[in-house]
């Protein structure tokens, strides 16, 4: 059968996915960050050389925007040739293999550089004038595990929890985060159980510097516990849904309450914005380790990347 000429220029065409890793290729801050890891990458004077950091780096964070397991991203780094070109491999070289790419991760996860490269990352925001410190915003969100037992075990994560939110039940972990109130971009981030409530895990997602602090109603009474006591923060914590919903909006003081209220989730409204990215953006909506730490080392890292991603649009018009 003969093939119909469609007019497309392929070797020309700029897919949603090219114009991605283009973006990211100009707002990543890679010296700094391979600088971070190099002081801490194996050196060989025998056998194979190991692959540089830059590399290992590059591939490590198309997992985490493409949502790739080490196996899935070995396989793609010899099918997709965007990938190659990312990563700075040439179609000559040999390519790293799940176990590289296994040990890299351990290599960050040993040496807790997931959590400076977030720290990083804002530090190179904050210094283009893209984070403020004056104010922040607290949620979290459930990342679902697996809640199977037929694996060789036959047991769930002992480090993940159920819980219950409405009416229904859910298992697995929660991504505690703080952010900027005025950028939306994240600074702190803690990974827990997902039976931990949130309001204990308030005051390890602020910066000290802040002079106002929202968060939803599930934080209600944060301020009155012990480690937030002496605090100079303004806590503005959400009125319970029930209690809103009794305001008398006829009256004077009823609108003004609601009217306080629809204002304070407008600036609570930035704390979604990293979520969406991470489980829309990225796919990452459910753990992939087994264990808190190497999950909340990959949140770190997630994270870090949602804000350059966020922030993507002012730091290319700055370089423009």
């Amino acid at each position: 059968m003969k093939q119909q000429d469609l007019g497309l220029n392929l070797s020309t065409r700029r897919t949603r996915k090219v114009v991605f890793l283009d973006e990211m290729e100009l707002v990543v801050p890679w010296s700094e960050l391979v600088a971070l890891i190099a002081a801490h990458a194996p050196r060989k004077s025998t056998g194979r050389p190991p692959f540089a950091p830059e590399t290992m780096l590059r591939i490590h964070f198309l997992q985490q925007w493409f949502g790739l397991s080490d196996l899935a991203m070995e396989e793609a780094l010899f099918e997709v040739s965007l990938y190659r070109e990312f990563a700075g491999l040439r179609s000559t070289e040999r390519i790293p293999d799940r176990v590289s790419i296994l040990r890299f991760r351990h290599l960050l996860e040993e040496h807790d550089l997931a959590q400076q490269i977030l720290a990083t990352v804002n530090a190179t925001l904050a210094g283009k004038g893209l984070m403020l410190k004056s104010g922040t915003v607290v949620d979290a969100t459930l990342i679902a595990a697996p809640s199977s037992t037929k694996n060789k075990t036959g047991e769930r994560d002992p480090e993940m929890h159920q819980t219950r939110k409405g009416m229904q039940w859910h298992f697995g972990m929660k991504a505690h985060i703080g952010v900027d109130a005025d950028s939306g971009l994240v600074h702190a981030v803690v990974g827990t159980a997902a039976n931990v409530n949130d309001v204990t895990q308030a005051s390890r997602l602020v910066h000290g510097e802040e002079v106002d602090v929202f968060a939803d109603a599930g934080y209600q009474g944060v301020a009155k516990r012990t480690e937030n006591r002496g605090t100079k923060v303004r806590w503005h914590v959400a009125m319970r849904p029930g209690k809103r919903r009794a305001l008398d909006k006829a009256s004077a003081m009823g609108a003004v309450l609601d009217r306080i209220e629809h204002l304070k989730a407008s600036v609570r409204a930035k704390v979604e914005h990293p979520f969406r990215v991470i489980k829309r953006q990225f796919g990452h909506v459910k753990v992939r380790y087994k264990g808190l730490a190497k999950n909340t080392a990959q949140l770190h890292t997630l994270f870090a990347l949602s804000n350059l991603w966020m922030a993507r649009r002012r730091l290319l018009g700055e370089q423009a």
